[in-house]
């Protein structure tokens, strides 16, 4: 093994730990929340790991091997050096702290040019503000018929909405993963033999597990201190809306793009809009620094992946 593999090997290990335990609670923070005290942490991994190892075949198998699902046409293939490994090691670290750094940025833009970056930024910053204003509208709509304050769901009607949340969730866990796959796969061959498809599913899995265990780590308290959304109905609409608006951003272009910003654009309209609804008990000054905090951890996240992408390639990049 040359020092080169030995460097994918290093950043492809970091970002998948890093992938799954800063970004998966996006999508499985909430399924996780309303969840965990009616089922075993082991049957909720089995079924995660499910939906991943379809959407790791999936990409494999009608992409031509590529388990990024075309999200790197863009990048091109290069020889992996030790800054490309450090990208996914600094993004460990800020996970530690819970902060919700986009793994897009920090990891792509060690491999992306500028320009590509930009258009990475540009994508995301409409990610942002369109999910929050179709969660905001969406929400506003939905309070004429469901008070999400309450867990009003009669005792007789729960297991038809675990039903649909279970759905839901993997809906939106496959969507979300033919995304966010490309942050481990520009470390891979972009013709992944099937040895190597099986140790990325046996790795993911495993750090899935972990994430299971531990109830989703420090970034589930970002799901857990938002309104109602340790209630299943919460939950199962907070699933579609993001899958919707991810389908919606795979379709416009396969210019990879940050699912956090559009994670945290959704919990943000729909936070709005609750407030909008329930001023009487609801008031907006608890909601802006709950928002206004998850924004400025974003933009700790782009600062850090701007000054790495600057330094790899004015400073660190053979020239």
């Amino acid at each position: 093994m040359d020092i080169h593999t030995l460097y994918a090997v290093i950043g492809f290990c970091l970002a998948a730990y890093a992938v799954i335990a800063n970004d998966s609670v996006q999508t499985l923070g909430t399924f996780i929340a309303s969840n965990h005290k009616v089922f075993k942490w082991y049957w909720l991994w089995l079924a995660a790991s499910l939906v991943l190892g379809l959407s790791l075949f999936w990409g494999w198998y009608f992409y031509d091997g590529d388990i990024s699902h075309g999200r790197l046409d863009k990048i091109p293939p290069v020889r992996i050096e030790w800054y490309h490994a450090a990208a996914p090691g600094i993004l460990v670290l800020l996970t530690r702290f819970g902060i919700p750094v986009s793994t897009t940025f920090l990891v792509l833009s060690a491999f992306a040019s500028t320009v590509v970056l930009q258009e990475m930024l540009t994508k995301s910053v409409i990610g942002y503000g369109l999910a929050a204003i179709s969660a905001y509208v969406f929400w506003m709509v939905l309070a004429h018929f469901v008070n999400e304050k309450f867990n009003a769901v009669k005792k007789e009607h729960r297991p038809y909405w675990r039903v649909f949340q279970w759905m839901a969730t993997g809906f939106l866990w496959f969507s979300w993963l033919s995304h966010d796959m490309a942050n481990i796969a520009v470390f891979l061959p972009r013709e992944l033999p099937l040895s190597l498809l099986l140790v990325t599913f046996l790795t993911l899995s495993g750090w899935l597990g972990y994430i299971f265990w531990t109830h989703g780590g420090k970034i589930q308290k970002i799901v857990l201190e938002k309104t109602g959304s340790r209630f299943m109905r919460s939950a199962t609409f907070i699933d579609l809306v993001y899958a919707a608006l991810l389908i919606y951003f795979k379709d416009m272009s396969n210019i990879p793009m940050s699912t956090t910003w559009v994670f945290v654009g959704l919990l943000t309209g729909r936070e709005l809009a609750i407030a909008t609804v329930n001023r009487e008990n609801y008031k907006f000054g608890y909601v802006f620094p709950i928002i206004g905090k998850d924004f400025l951890k974003m933009m700790i996240g782009l600062g850090v992946s701007v000054a790495m992408v600057l330094a790899i390639h004015h400073i660190f990049a053979p020239q």
